[in-house]
């Protein structure tokens, strides 16, 4: 990966201008009407554009770099040279912001009855737990299909590989992120979730579930060119960063309001930067965004992924990273891109729950054109179509439709040994009457 070129020091350009009142003069004024346009560029993308009349390139930076100061906060993550890093909230991240805190966090636009509604939430549920656990898992390099994963989960079939096992782990760690989600951020808690990430997956098993130790030299490199990215910060460190890192998490710092994403965003951030594990660092971090959200009462990010999104351009994830390292420690580069992840994964679920939400209408319209059901039957299999779980009984079939006995037995009978669209099972003295697991395709071979 070309990585990006690093921005000439603000402290050198400031000094450059001493004794040149006019450039300094034009500077200032710049920097008081110098705004982002909807972008927060980094020097890398702005030394290739035609810079403005009157103004040096670097003149136009250092005006730029200015007005960006006045809105930047430090935080308790320092980085390797004990210098804050800092962010802020220029026009871009306000509006992702205000997105994401209408779209996770109340209720949302779409056809939300199908998250909601108790007998088909935890269907979308497990279907984003496997989508962040096959694509997280890829993104560190997991050569597994995800026609190949899905079956393994879905099955409950043991991995036959590290590779299934990496999936396998996440999807564990991801379930066990809800049940975690009122629970204060510790080290035992992080060191028992990058255990579930990596079990059976580490050369050296004993790593699983530590900090890497000082004779461990841990550097970040693209795998594509071999080129070095991150050096993380000393091992020794590690307690007392990841310390920090647990109150800035649980709300203990710093001394002003953190908007819950931004926190959760900075979280993904501050696990990767310290890198504290021989392996697993980027899963880790990626469960820790969740679990802050989560925490926060974001619960529409049960049903997104954000990896699968990452995934389309890895080099785009890696190069947030760098901007931020790049640039004086802004922070504000790594939020523009990751609170764009969050609002694409978003606006992916409300298209999935359409297009869902559509292929039921569309079947429903089917099966009522159908010659081979009967009214009964027809408003049976529109429920069923809408509530996967439900359960149907003759009694409950007979007072639904104000049939006798032997007319509401006949249509569950038909749609269980005749069409194959129900299953039978016993309680007691009683039968019970599900609908199939594939209905949906089952209807359409039917049409």
């Amino acid at each position: 990966m070309k990585t990006p070129k690093k921005p000439p020091s603000t402290q050198d350009l400031l000094q450059g201008l001493r004794g040149d009142s006019g450039r300094m003069e034009k500077v200032i004024e710049a920097s008081l009407r110098a705004q982002d346009d909807g972008k927060y560029l980094h020097w890398d993308k702005l030394r290739h554009m035609t810079p403005s009349s009157g103004l040096r390139l670097e003149d136009r930076w250092l005006a730029l770099k200015i007005a960006r100061a006045r809105g930047l906060r430090d935080l308790p993550l320092l980085d390797k040279h004990g210098q804050p890093f800092r962010f802020g909230l220029p026009d871009p991240v306000s509006e992702l912001l205000h997105y994401i805190t209408q779209n996770a966090s109340g209720r949302i636009g779409v056809d939300d009855r199908a998250i909601t509604n108790p007998d088909t939430r935890d269907r979308y549920v497990v279907r984003s737990l496997m989508e962040e656990a096959i694509t997280s898992s890829q993104l560190e390099g997991a050569a597994t299909t995800r026609r190949v994963a899905k079956e393994m989960l879905r099955s409950n079939r043991k991995p036959i590989d590290t590779n299934e096992q990496m999936i396998l782990n996440n999807y564990i760690a991801m379930q066990h992120i809800r049940d975690l989600r009122r629970e204060p951020l510790s080290e035992a808690l992080i060191l028992e979730l990058h255990r579930i990430l990596t079990f059976k997956t580490m050369k050296d098993p004993d790593a699983a579930g530590r900090f890497r130790r000082s004779d461990e030299e841990i550097r970040v490199y693209d795998d594509r060119d071999n080129q070095l990215l991150h050096t993380p910060p000393p091992a020794e460190e590690l307690p007392a960063r990841l310390a920090a890192m647990c109150d800035f998490a649980n709300e203990k710092t710093p001394g002003y309001f953190v908007d819950p994403t931004v926190r959760a965003t900075i979280l993904h951030f501050w696990l990767a930067y310290d890198h504290p594990f021989v392996d697993g660092n980027g899963r880790c971090a990626r469960a820790l965004f969740y679990w802050s959200m989560l925490k926060m009462d974001y619960w529409l990010c049960e049903f997104i992924s954000i990896s699968e999104i990452i995934r389309k351009a890895p080099a785009k994830y890696a190069r947030s990273f760098l901007y931020t390292e790049t640039d004086e420690d802004d922070l504000t580069y790594f939020l523009v891109y990751h609170l764009e992840i969050i609002r694409r994964a978003i606006a992916q679920l409300h298209e999935y729950v359409e297009k869902k939400t559509g292929e039921i209408r569309r079947l429903e319209r089917v099966i009522r054109a159908s010659a081979r059901l009967n009214h009964r039957q027809l408003a049976l299999l529109s429920h069923a179509l809408r509530h996967p779980d439900a359960e149907y009984t003759v009694r409950s079939h007979r007072a639904s439709h104000n049939v006798v006995h032997q007319t509401a037995r006949a249509d569950l009978y038909d749609l269980v040994y005749e069409k194959g669209l129900l299953t039978a099972g016993k309680s007691g003295r009683s039968y019970y009457f599900r609908p199939v697991p594939d209905l949906q395709e089952r209807l359409q071979q039917l049409h």
